[in-house]
C-alpha cells in the first residue's frame, strides 16, 4: 500500500498516484480538438475571435481559389498586368504586418482589426465594379495590405489574451483556420463549376460577407489588457522562456535590434514549406514527374486533414521557447527529406513517382506544424516583453516576403537546376535552421541575464 505525503511545498505521490495522473492524461488528451475549441485560452473573447478567424479564412478560400480565374476571364488581364498585380500585392503585403505593429502599441487593438476587416470590406466590393488596370493595382494592393495586417493584430490578441497558454492558442488558429480555407475553396468549386460573370461576383460577395461579420464578431470582444504586453502566470514565465523584466524608458526598436532581425531573416526560409506545398509540388509534378494531374488536388487534401488533426498535438510537445528552437532544426530535417522525395520523383516511374510526391507533401505538411510552433513562439519569445507589437509586427515581415520570394526562388533557380537544386534547397534550409537555433537559444540566454540584472538591481529611493 502507497501513501501520498504531504510535505510544505511538495508532494511524495506513490504508484497508484502516478498512474492516476497518467489516466487522467490521458482523458484529457481523448477530449482533443473540439474540446479545446470549447474552451480555449483567453475564454469567451478568444473562443468569438476563433470563430472570426473561422469565417474569415473561409471567405479567403473562396477568393484564392476563384480570383485568377476572375481576373482572367472576367476582367480580362493578360499574364503580364496579371503578374504585375499579384506582385504589387505581395508588396503591400510585407509592409502590412510593421505597420500593424506599430499602430498597436499607439492605438486599440480590437478597433484596428475591425478596421482592418472593414478595409478589406471596402476594396474587396469595389472590385466589383473596377476594371481599369490603373485603379485596380492600388485597390488589390490595399486589400492584400489589410490581410497581412489582420493576421499581425490577430496574432497579437492571441498573445495578450492567451498568455503563457499562447501555444495552444496558436494550434487551435491553425485548425480552424485550415478548416476554413477547405471550406471555403469546397464553395468556390461550385461557383467555378458554373463559370458566368454573376456567380463570379458571388464568390466575391462572399468572401466580402465573411470580412463583415468577422469585424461585427470582433466588436462583441473585449480590448485585451497591455499593449505590447503578453501576460505572464502569477507564478512567473511559462517554461522554457526568460523571466520578464519591466524595463523603464522608451521602448527599444526592432529596427535597431540586429538579433532580432537576424531572427526575422533567418526565419523567412523557415516558411517556405508553403511555397513548396502550394508552388513547389504542383509544379514539379507536372513537368518532371510521370504522376497523374488528378493528385495535386490530394496534396490539398492531405495539408488540409493533417494541420486540423495534428496541429495541437504538435504544439503540445514543443511548449516554450526552447522546444520551439527544436522545432526550428526539426523543420530544417524535414524539408530536406520532403526535397530529397521530389528529386527523385523525377526518376521514377507513374506509380514511383506519385508515391514520393503524396510523401512529399505529408513531409512538408509536417515542417509547416514545426513552423507554425517555431516561428510565432520565438518571435514573442525573443522580443523585448515592453515592445511586443511592434516588434511582432516586424516578425510578421518573415511571411510575406516569403509568399513573395519563395515562388519565384522555386520557380526560377530550383526546378530550372532540375532535382539537383532540390537537395540544393533541402541542404541549405537544413543548415540554416541549425543556425536560427543556435541564434535562438543566445538570445534566449541573453535576455535573462538582462531579466536577472534588472532584478537584482535595487528599487530606486523614493
Amino acid at each position: 500500500m502507497y501513501l501520498d505525503i504531504e510535505i510544505p511545498g511538495r508532494w511524495m505521490r506513490g504508484p497508484g498516484m502516478r498512474r492516476g495522473g497518467e489516466i487522467r492524461k490521458a482523458r484529457q488528451g481523448e477530449a482533443g480538438l473540439l474540446a479545446q475549441l470549447r474552451r480555449p485560452p483567453g475564454g469567451r473573447d478568444a473562443r468569438i475571435m476563433l470563430l472570426a478567424q473561422l469565417l474569415d479564412r473561409a471567405g479567403t478560400g473562396v477568393w484564392a481559389a476563384s480570383s485568377v480565374l476572375y481576373f482572367t476571364f472576367v476582367v480580362g488581364l493578360d499574364a503580364g498586368r496579371l503578374g504585375l498585380l499579384l506582385g504589387a500585392a505581395g508588396v503591400a503585403g510585407i509592409a502590412g504586418s510593421p505597420l500593424a505593429g506599430h499602430l498597436a502599441d499607439r492605438f486599440p487593438l480590437r478597433a484596428l482589426l475591425i478596421g482592418c476587416h472593414l478595409v478589406r470590406l471596402g476594396t474587396l466590393c469595389a472590385l466589383l465594379v473596377v476594371t481599369d488596370f490603373a485603379v485596380l493595382l492600388p485597390v488589390f494592393a490595399v486589400t492584400h495590405l489589410g490581410d497581412r495586417a489582420a493576421k499581425t493584430l490577430e496574432m497579437l490578441f492571441a498573445t495578450r489574451v492567451a498568455g503563457e497558454r499562447r501555444a495552444t492558442y496558436q494550434a487551435l488558429s491553425r485548425s480552424s483556420a485550415n478548416a476554413g480555407y477547405a471550406l471555403g475553396a469546397g464553395l468556390a468549386a461550385i461557383g467555378l463549376a458554373v463559370g458566368t460573370r454573376g456567380a463570379y461576383h458571388v464568390l466575391i460577395l462572399a468572401n466580402a460577407l465573411s470580412f463583415l461579420v468577422a469585424a461585427l464578431l470582433v466588436w462583441r470582444t473585449r480590448e485585451p489588457r497591455g499593449r505590447g504586453l503578453v501576460a505572464v502566470p502569477p507564478g512567473g514565465a511559462a517554461p522554457g522562456t526568460a523571466p520578464v523584466a519591466t524595463a523603464s524608458g522608451p521602448a527599444p526598436s526592432a529596427w535597431r535590434d540586429r538579433g532580432y532581425l537576424r531572427f526575422v531573416l533567418l526565419d523567412i526560409p523557415m516558411n517556405l514549406d508553403d511555397s513548396i506545398l502550394g508552388v513547389g509540388l504542383p509544379l514539379w509534378l507536372v513537368s518532371h514527374t510521370t504522376a497523374p494531374h488528378a493528385l495535386i488536388p490530394a496534396f490539398l487534401v492531405v495539408n488540409t486533414v493533417l494541420v486540423v488533426v495534428l496541429q495541437l498535438r504538435v504544439s503540445a510537445r514543443f511548449q516554450g521557447a526552447r522546444a520551439a528552437t527544436r522545432a526550428v532544426a526539426l523543420y530544417g530535417v524535414t524539408t530536406l527529406a520532403c526535397c530529397v522525395l521530389l528529386a527523385a520523383a523525377a526518376g521514377g516511374g507513374m506509380w514511383t513517382a506519385s508515391a514520393a510526391l503524396l510523401a512529399a507533401a505529408v513531409l512538408a505538411t509536417a515542417a509547416e506544424l514545426m513552423r507554425s510552433v517555431s516561428s510565432w513562439e520565438l518571435a514573442v519569445s525573443l522580443a523585448p516583453p515592453q515592445a511586443r507589437a511592434s516588434y511582432l509586427g516586424v516578425a510578421g515581415m518573415a511571411q510575406s516576403v516569403q509568399k513573395s520570394a519563395g515562388p519565384l526562388l522555386l520557380t526560377g533557380a530550383v526546378m530550372t537546376a532540375g532535382p539537383a537544386g532540390w537537395l540544393v534547397l533541402g541542404a541549405a534550409v537544413a543548415g540554416l535552421s541549425l543556425v536560427q537555433r543556435r541564434s535562438g537559444l543566445r538570445r534566449l540566454d541573453e535576455l535573462r541575464a538582462v531579466a536577472e540584472r534588472a532584478a537584482a538591481e535595487p528599487a530606486p529611493a523614493r
